[in-house]
């Protein structure tokens, strides 16, 4: 018997009407930028939400605690996010992060391996049933991140090594190509739009062992022609809008998450 089968735990998913708790841990992917579901508070929602609300459905009196932050580096979200998550004993924990890392030059991403690995011991020990995320590869859509994309498949290697050995449910971005359409990303091309955070959330809730509602794999319908002019005025708009001011907070050494507290902090009702 191999060491990876003396300490794999086997996946457990989580049955209908038994999630009571469930914690979310992460950045802005799972903080749920930039799903705006139009309340008009400038809470965003996001895949997490969408999940909990749905197993809400089947346990009324579920409760869920969002942790998780904008801009958030790895070891920020081990440091600041890790200990509270794992206090409240969660029935499901979520965890993902590392891509703000890794889209910084200075990178090491072996550091963020092992950040990652010790986030995953942790809450696998405090919960009922962990769940991680390969990310998606972003040259699809943008094939000038090959640099970055190199540092995010090293952290996908490290997921699946880590989810194997604390017996964490993979939810397998990197492999579901619908999410490569441009349609589902918000106009900063980094975050996903509410039609994007809404498959997501299918897809995570089909891992746990629930049916999803619609085809969350179908392609979108074909695109309409572009107006003549159109791509270059939505590279200028993301050029000025989006990456510049990227820039210029890595010079100065500010991030988007400054100043953000979690959207919820502790285990409250969904409903």
């Amino acid at each position: 018997m191999t060491e990876r089968e003396l300490t794999a735990k086997p996946v457990r998913a989580i049955p209908s009407g038994r999630a009571l708790t469930v914690v979310a841990v992460g950045d802005s992917f799972t903080e749920g930028l930039a799903d705006d579901p139009g309340r008009g508070d400038g809470v965003y929602r996001g895949w997490a939400d969408l999940v909990a609300e749905r197993l809400a459905e089947l346990e009324p009196d579920l409760r869920y605690a969002n942790l998780a932050v904008r801009g958030k580096l790895m070891g920020q979200i081990i440091a600041d996010q890790l200990q509270p998550a794992a206090a409240m004993r969660p029935d499901l924990a979520t965890l993902a992060g590392g891509l703000n890392d890794a889209m910084r030059p200075k990178c090491d991403v072996e550091a963020v391996c092992r950040l990652l690995e010790e986030g995953a011991r942790v809450l696998a020990e405090a919960s009922g049933t962990l769940v991680m995320f390969r990310s998606i590869d972003f040259t699809r859509r943008m094939p000038s991140a090959k640099r970055f994309q190199t540092k995010a498949d090293r952290i996908n290697e490290c997921i699946d090594q880590t989810a194997a050995k604390y017996g964490a449910v993979t939810v397998d971005l990197h492999a579901i190509r619908v999410l490569d359409d441009p349609r589902l990303w918000a106009v900063d091309r980094i975050h996903m739009n509410s039609e994007g955070h809404r498959r997501v959330a299918e897809a995570v809730l089909e891992a746990l062992g629930h049916e999803p509602r619609f085809a969350w794999r179908e392609p979108l319908p074909p695109a309409r022609k572009p107006l003549p002019g159109a791509k270059t005025w939505s590279d200028l708009r993301w050029l000025v809008g989006f990456l510049l001011p990227w820039v210029k907070r890595r010079l100065t050494g500010k991030s988007s998450g400054d100043g953000v507290l979690p959207k919820r902090p502790e285990l409250t009702k969904v409903r």
